[in-house]
């Protein structure tokens, strides 16, 4: 999800999303952990992205 797309959200649907990419992350680490998954960039991505969400929650959150 680019960075624009995130911005464009409410504050309510961004806490929804983090919640969301938390629970995926978990998720990930668990399949990660019993085996090997394809692709484990995917962690990384999914870190990332829940920081991106963190930073433009406390921006948004600022403004107001």
């Amino acid at each position: 999800m680019k960075n624009s797309e995130l911005k464009s959200l409410t504050l309510e649907e961004l806490q929804q999303k983090l919640e969301a990419e938390k629970e995926s992350l978990t998720k990930l680490r668990f399949a990660h952990a019993i085996s090997p998954i394809e692709n484990p960039m995917k962690i990384k991505e999914t870190r990332k992205l829940i920081a991106r969400i963190i930073t433009i929650l406390k921006q948004k959150e600022t403004q107001n």
